[in-house]
């Protein structure tokens, strides 16, 4: 099945307006920054069609109980709605798809990485009155319901199976090879979600070349958050490169090079030799 293709240049422009002074707002939005970057994706996903998917997490958390009690509770009311009675679930083989990243497919195809599944339970349960939030663990978001003393993890993944102690450790266990911090526990900030939702997508067009051109939407979105990783710059360069881009590739390389210089001016030397190496290729 062929993934989805981006928008035309002018509805491009106007997803990246829009997501960056989303990303920008007091409160940012993560269910619109989310299909925000759908948009950015798949060029059939209009206005209606985001609209059409914020009314479905409207709808899924009418669906919940009133105020079901505390934490585990919660986790259990979510899980059985989502999981349960609508089929919210993952499996090995979402990861091979990019519309395991797009908040509006997940909702539509009720599969997608855990971190997508996670929003879907987050935006649903906010919806509806419950103390949730994301907690990115090292190589597998899951959502946390209730305060740190009191805190109950579900894994939308598993169909939101609420998750022990050891079940925790063993997550982390099996991504990092380290044990369990506290610190990881902790709730995730929306936009460090939506960056790890880019990272996502970023990593899955890297295995697929002849996709670059997700990559350079995914960087360019990441860029448009008032905090990301200054080497996005120097990505960005070289896939304008590799587009056949040289002359922007190379005042990209230039630019990057200023920024580093500050730091490590023998690095800096290097990346401008690569930007003259691309205005070569001009000739």
């Amino acid at each position: 099945m062929r993934s989805p293709q981006p928008p035309e240049p002018e509805r491009a422009a106007e997803v990246r307006r829009r997501f960056a002074d989303e990303a920008r707002a007091e409160r940012p939005d993560l269910a619109l920054l989310c299909l925000l970057v759908g948009a950015a994706a798949d060029g059939t996903l209009d206005e209606a069609g985001m609209d059409a998917a914020q009314i479905e997490l409207d709808r899924l958390a009418g669906q919940l109980p009133f105020r079901p009690g505390g934490p585990r509770s919660w986790a259990a009311a979510l899980g059985e709605l989502l999981g349960g009675r609508c089929g919210f679930r993952g499996a090995p083989a979402d990861y091979q798809r990019l519309e395991s990243s797009l908040l509006h497919e997940v909702l539509r195809r009720r599969r997608g990485l855990p971190i997508l599944l996670s929003v879907v339970w987050m935006e649903v349960a906010r919806r509806a009155g419950a103390p949730v939030y994301g907690v990115a663990l090292p190589g597998h978001f899951v959502v946390g319901f209730g305060p740190t003393e009191q805190q109950v993890l579900a894994d939308p993944f598993d169909g939101g199976r609420v998750l022990t102690g050891s079940d925790a450790e063993l997550l982390v266990a099996g991504a990092t090879g380290a044990p369990l911090d506290p610190s990881m526990l902790s709730p995730a900030d929306p936009l460090d979600v939506v960056l790890r939702i880019l990272n996502n997508i970023r990593a899955w067009a890297a295995a697929r070349p002849e996709r670059s051109d997700v990559s350079l939407w995914a960087v360019e979105l990441s860029l448009l958050l008032p905090s990301h990783p200054a080497r996005l710059r120097y990505e960005r360069a070289q896939l304008l490169v590799q587009r056949g881009d040289f002359l922007g590739g190379a005042t990209e390389l230039d630019a990057y090079a200023d920024v580093v210089a500050a730091v490590d001016e023998p690095a800096a030397a290097r990346v401008r030799q690569q930007a003259h190496a691309a205005r070569a290729m001009l000739n």
